[in-house]
């Protein structure tokens, strides 16, 4: 099918972003925006490297203006934004609305040529968000403690963000994904600004944390965003959308197997919903082929060079 391998690539993004919680807190007390800038510019050189051998790839950075505003939106906004929420409400809270984002790619993916929403999507998503919410809460009460705070309000902004991202990236399907080197340089531009402007520099004082970072910025923000820009071009993008919720189930297990915290009961309950959920929303990739309307048959922005 014409859609199963570009699925499970953008699947593998997810994979990568499992060990952000781990690779992060092995980097040590860097500043956050220090940190985004670090391993988002490691991220652009990932993508930039294979240039040398494809000397006509950059000129895959000749995008029109509405290009170039979605992807820095997606990646640019969507992070700083989410670090200023997590300081603005308590974390968990914060994560909570954030991992709105799956359920609001199926929605959103709704209304783009050749996508339709089934029943069977909005089941698997909705089973996907109850296994996030178990497992980031660990089976506690869900709810905003102190009431609604400014970092609840900017959380729910970078739901919507990441969500338009991913599903207005399939608009532009025939832009190549070398582009997203220019969204991550963006990125790190935009986020050392904001470290000189509000943070004291610190320096990792290991070759651990050195290597933390370096594998941050290769893989999870590096490779994963490329891996995720091609499943939303050319996979399912409504599977994705409910394949989603195992990144945080993933990252939790990530943390469990290298030595952070003990197994909780959640973590089991969460897999279980999870992965059913997921079952269910990839019911036709599973069962039965189906008619794929890849994001070239559409009509689509512009997006010729030049």
């Amino acid at each position: 099918m014409k859609k199963t391998i570009p699925t499970l690539v953008g699947f593998s993004a997810i994979l990568t972003w499992s060990f952000l919680a781990l690779l992060s807190t092995a980097a040590g007390p860097i500043p956050p925006f220090q940190l985004a800038a670090m391993t988002f510019f490691l991220g652009a050189l990932v993508g930039a490297a294979s240039w040398i051998f494809r000397p006509g790839a950059i000129r895959s950075l000749r995008q029109p203006w509405k290009v170039w505003a979605t992807g820095v939106a997606g990646l640019c906004i969507y992070h700083c934004a989410y670090f200023f929420a997590i300081q603005s409400a308590p974390p968990v809270e914060v994560s909570l609305i954030a991992y709105l984002w799956p359920l609001l790619i199926v929605v959103f993916a709704a209304f783009l040529p050749g996508e339709k929403l089934k029943a069977h999507h909005v089941v698997g998503v909705v089973l996907g968000l109850a296994g996030a919410i178990v497992v980031i809460t660990k089976g506690g009460n869900v709810g905003l403690a102190n009431g609604v705070m400014k970092g609840h309000v900017i959380a729910l902004f970078c739901a919507f963000i990441w969500a338009g991202y991913s599903v207005l990236s399939r608009r532009f399907g025939e832009v190549p994904t070398d582009v997203v080197a220019g969204y991550c340089f963006i990125t790190a531009v935009v986020a050392l600004g904001l470290h000189l402007t509000l943070e004291t520099t610190v320096w990792p004082q290991t070759g651990m944390q050195w290597g933390a970072i370096v594998v941050l910025g290769a893989i999870p923000l590096g490779a994963g965003f490329y891996a995720w820009d091609y499943g939303c071009k050319r996979g399912d993008i409504m599977i994705l959308g409910a394949l989603s919720y195992a990144a945080p189930l993933f990252s939790v297990i990530v943390l469990l197997l290298a030595g952070f915290g003990v197994f909780h009961w959640s973590v089991g309950l969460a897999c279980i919903l999870i992965i059913v959920g997921a079952l269910i929303a990839a019911k036709d990739l599973l069962l039965k082929p189906r008619q794929e309307a890849t994001p070239l048959d559409a009509p689509s922005a512009s997006v010729s060079s030049g």
